[in-house]
């Protein structure tokens, strides 16, 4: 696996996206840590995330390609309008889902979801994107999120198709805000 500078992801970025639209599994940074991912549409390519990450029950959040994909395809509550206000920004607002939006594996068969519009670059590769993509610490299960390549566990290298590194993350994971039955923040 060869880590590629924002510079150089961009200057083949349509060739990339190709190859996320056809299952390729990419490692990305965020404005919090590294995060892994795919398309979260694509079933076999979130099946292979969780694989490699020995996360097998355990539901995946999404980054959003936007605040109207989020109000197309989530309950927001009242409460929950404050938070989709603060996007893009370090929260994963849990909400319950209004239809199927993403492939069965990103949420074993919950009717609610995880999203986030991270603030950062990487948002608008989703947005060009166009669908969701699954986002999730790049880490084994129970193990520390990666902060520098050093950090990159085994299996993630072997799962991985795409990678951006910029430099060492010295963030934590997104504050989790669920909105699913009332408001419950919790700070990671």
């Amino acid at each position: 696996m060869k880590f590629l500078t924002p510079e150089e992801f961009e200057m083949n970025k349509f060739t990339h996206l190709e190859s996320l639209k056809k299952g390729a599994v990419f490692l990305y940074p965020t404005d919090t840590i590294y995060g892994i991912g795919c398309d979260a549409t694509n079933n076999v390519a979130v099946k292979k995330i969780r694989d490699a990450k020995a996360r097998p029950t355990m539901p995946f959040s999404v980054i959003a390609p936007s605040k109207a994909w989020i109000e197309k395809n989530c309950e927001i509550p009242k409460s929950g309008r404050k938070w989709i206000d603060k996007l893009p920004g370090p929260y994963t607002l849990i909400l319950k889902t209004k239809n199927n939006c993403v492939a069965p594996e990103v949420n074993n068969g919950l009717q609610t979801i995880g999203v986030r519009i991270p603030d950062h670059w990487v948002s608008n590769v989703v947005a060009e994107f166009g669908r969701p993509f699954v986002t999730t610490s790049a880490n084994v299960a129970g193990r520390r999120p990666m902060g520098q390549m050093e950090d990159l566990h085994e299996p993630l290298k072997k799962a991985v198709n795409i990678a951006v590194y910029e430099g060492d993350k010295k963030g934590r994971p997104s504050t989790i805000i669920d909105l699913t039955n009332g408001e419950k923040v919790t700070e990671r």
